[in-house]
């Protein structure tokens, strides 16, 4: 053999060598990336957390009864409100416009609840004493369930509400008849 010929263990050696310097160059990167967003994100705590006193939110404020439900705003979008308690959520069924922008607000009176709307990308986690925003779109009228996706006690597995997406003008002659009321699917 001559001198500059590598056997196939030389170069199967060579080959091992490199491959785990770039595996380890990638994970020293991700782990030195997970590591300056966990000490950014301690310093800088996200700056549009909304907080609420759960033991007083259904006496005064944005989450009592009458204010639940989804009513239509001035700029044509619409913000439907849910608060969760054990083991139901209020209002049990929603009624919201197809192809609408939808802002979902929503919080917990008592323990962490959350819930995702069926054949939607909407998904939210609720806790105590913090209010949770999710802006979606429903692209077509139809029928969604949503149940509430983390555990929160013995009847937890009967924790179900339902969305029914109407046309837009059906939702937006339903707001009109019945100014500052909050609409739902039981009127």
């Amino acid at each position: 053999m001559a001198a500059t010929e590598h056997t196939p263990h030389d170069v199967a050696a060579a080959a091992e060598t490199r491959w785990a310097w770039i595996v380890g160059g990638i994970t020293v990167f991700l782990v030195a990336m997970m590591a300056y967003m966990s000490l950014h994100w301690a310093a800088m705590p996200p700056v549009r957390m909304e907080t609420i006193d759960p033991a007083t939110l259904h006496i005064a404020g944005e989450f009592v009864e009458t204010n639940l439900g989804s009513v239509a705003e001035p700029d044509g979008s619409v913000t439907v409100r849910v608060l969760a308690n054990q083991y139901s959520f209020t209002p049990q069924c929603i009624v919201v416009p197809a192809n609408t922008p939808l802002h979902f607000r929503a919080t917990a009176a008592d323990v962490v609840h959350g819930f995702s709307v069926s054949h939607s990308n909407v998904n939210m986690m609720l806790i105590p004493g913090y209010i949770s925003n999710f802006r979606a779109r429903f692209d077509a009228p139809g029928e969604h369930v949503m149940p509430c996706h983390e555990f929160c006690g013995n009847g937890h597995a009967a924790m179900w509400a339902h969305v029914q997406v109407i046309p837009r003008d059906e939702f937006m002659q339903r707001a009109q008849a019945q100014p500052g009321r909050r609409l739902s699917c039981v009127q």
